[in-house]
């Protein structure tokens, strides 16, 4: 295994339903990283890494309000060894604990804080995993309930890349973390106990780097096939950047998409348009996956075609907003004229016994 734990924190934190005081219960002070630990880690570090919605920002440079440490504070006097691990998660903790009562919040759960190492990089991630009750049953059928963390729900998490940290205190995405839930602002007390603001926005860069792609293939005149090949290109090579948690770059972009033919580079085309994009930085994988195809949902109706498809075997009418599909996909196909047919057989039956009812009232007369 290439993930190797520094030091580990469990904090539980709850809420009394008759008064709603948050309540701290800290964990023990040292915890030895045994293989479960280390396992556990490395399935939540994987989890983290899935998150298709997360931000990317740095500290505040605001001051602390009243006597209280930030975050920020509190883990620099850890990393200087002024302090121990156990110490700063405690008050981390303690600090956490605070942004949920001030928000008066049912967030609760437990926070582990980890200062680990993975792939030559190292980070520290904070997360608070809620709790899900499970059933079990034993030989005698006997149903009883216990409760286990539950990290598919991890919603509240964020990770400093400690090494982009130190080297680049003024950088603007040293930390990332997950985006609050759509309608919901539960992120917004995460990101206060951090001390956090939001920079980087992956989001757009993504969106300029695909602009950028779009407008590269149309200047060097690349045909449809040239230019499907391309976006699917990009694909891949951004899929591979996200399942190892790396950073697109221009650079390695311009090498895979680059054009034997006209002899022109990528990344030299981006430096000459002066497009507003990082030299490199963690890219929106939803934004990417739609340079090749495109997908809706809505109203019982779900359609996805390939984007080399539009104009041709699928057109669009703006004016009736209708879609027309040539060359039906055979299982469709196979499947519609089924349903034609037995929506013919069930209409013949009908109006059989409809007849058959008619002739049966006439005879009474």
């Amino acid at each position: 295994m290439s993930l190797i734990i520094s030091n580990i924190a469990l904090h539980f934190l709850t809420k009394k339903e008759e008064t709603g005081e948050v309540v701290l219960r800290l964990g023990p002070e040292n915890v030895a990283a045994s293989s479960k630990i280390e396992n556990f880690v490395d399935a939540l570090h994987k989890i983290y890494n899935s998150k298709g919605s997360k931000a990317y920002g740095h500290f505040s440079s605001m001051p602390a309000e009243g006597e209280s440490a930030r975050f920020v504070d509190i883990m620099e006097s850890y990393l200087g060894d002024v302090q121990s691990f156990y110490q700063f998660s405690s008050q981390a903790a303690n600090l956490l604990k605070n942004e949920i009562e001030k928000y008066d919040l049912a967030e609760t759960g437990y926070l582990i804080i980890c200062h680990y190492e993975y792939m030559g990089g190292r980070y520290l991630l904070a997360a608070v995993i809620p709790i899900s009750e499970h059933y079990s049953v034993d030989g005698e059928l006997n149903i009883s309930a216990d409760q286990h963390l539950d990290t598919n729900k991890l919603q509240l998490a964020a990770r400093i890349d400690l090494f982009d940290y130190q080297d680049n205190a003024e950088g603007n995405r040293y930390i990332s973390f997950i985006k609050g839930r759509a309608g919901r602002k539960v992120s917004d007390f995460f990101l206060d106990f951090l001390s956090c603001e939001e920079g980087l926005n992956s989001k757009e860069q993504t969106q300029t780097l695909v602009q950028a792609v779009e407008d590269y293939v149309a200047v060097n005149q690349f045909d449809a096939n040239e230019k499907q090949q391309t976006r699917k290109e990009l694909l891949t090579y951004c899929k591979e950047q996200k399942e190892s948690a790396q950073d697109v770059s221009l650079q390695e972009i311009g090498n895979v998409i680059k054009s034997e033919e006209s002899g022109s580079d990528f990344y030299k085309f981006c430096q000459e348009q002066s497009y507003p994009i990082e030299e490199s930085f963690p890219h929106d994988q939803a934004v990417v996956n739609k340079v090749t195809k495109y997908a809706g949902y809505g109203n019982g109706i779900s359609l996805s075609f390939e984007r080399s498809h539009f104009g041709q075997d699928v057109v669009y009418n703006p004016s009736n907003e209708s879609i027309t599909i040539f060359k039906v996909p055979p299982n469709l196909k196979d499947q519609l004229l089924a349903l034609i047919e037995s929506n013919a057989k069930q209409a013949s039956q009908s109006q059989a016994a409809i007849t058959s009812s008619s002739e049966e009232s006439e005879d009474e007369f």
